[in-house]
């Protein structure tokens, strides 16, 4: 994920106000480590479709590509997922690495297709201060997407500030593997990540031509404030998610 990039070009102004704004009101950003190869995985995916109508979920599925081997390579995996994934279980410092996982705000990892405990989850991690703090305002408009992240009123914030462009729904034929034979759709998959910049607490603007990150099936984008960093992603600061399309 380090290597992707996207040319940025700083504004000096909020968002104009023709635009659709979308002001992150989020209770939880829902990560969902899924796979292909995963028998276990497809009640996970379904559960995930309902958590993504929840328009107070930013909810996603990370396809992660460390159970290719077992006869079926995942068609939307990438390393970076699974790097991803692995960078939270070292932050948490346990190996709780498996599919299908959820990670509830950063923070807390569930059973994928456990609604209940994804629920626990969201309720924990909103009485840690500062997650999902921080405002963020996203708008697509004119063919350029819009980012505004305004000053943190916490003390010592400090995180990265990552833009995901997403599908909305892909299904998949599966021919081989534990769910061949099968047609499985994902749901809000993540198809790239690209960090707009570090962030100190202090107020930025971004605004990014939809260009840059526009591709087949891409038609929604989600952007984050994290703590942590790229090898150790921390608690969920502030998201927000609009269409593209």
């Amino acid at each position: 994920m380090a290597g992707w990039r996207v040319a940025l070009a700083l504004v000096c102004a909020v968002v104009g106000s023709t635009a659709t704004a979308v002001a992150a009101e989020t209770r939880a950003v829902i990560e969902l480590f899924t796979s292909q190869g995963c028998s276990s995985c497809p009640p996970a995916d379904q559960l995930l479709r309902q958590l993504a109508k929840d328009p107070s979920l930013v909810a996603m599925s990370l396809p992660i590509d460390y159970w290719d081997y077992l006869g079926w390579k995942d068609t939307l995996a990438t390393p970076g997922h699974t790097a991803r994934q692995r960078g939270y279980a070292q932050a948490r410092g346990d190996r709780a690495v498996y599919t299908p996982q959820v990670v509830v705000n950063g923070m807390v990892h569930v059973q994928g297709s456990d609604k209940a405990a994804i629920d626990r989850a969201i309720a924990q991690t909103r009485q840690q201060p500062g997650t999902l703090s921080v405002p963020v305002t996203l708008a697509v408009e004119g063919g350029r997407i819009n980012i505004a992240v305004p000053a943190s009123t916490e003390p010592r914030s400090s995180g990265e500030i990552w833009l995901c462009p997403m599908t909305k729904s892909v299904p998949v034929a599966i021919a081989r593997g534990e769910n061949r034979g099968q047609t499985i759709t994902y749901y809000n998959v993540a198809r790239r990540w690209m960090k707009l910049g570090d962030w100190n607490g202090s107020a930025h603007h971004w605004s990014v031509p939809v260009s840059d990150i526009d591709a087949e099936q891409t038609n929604s984008v989600a952007v984050f404030v994290q703590a942590g960093e790229i090898a150790k992603p921390g608690r969920m600061l502030g998201a927000a998610t609009a269409a593209l399309h």
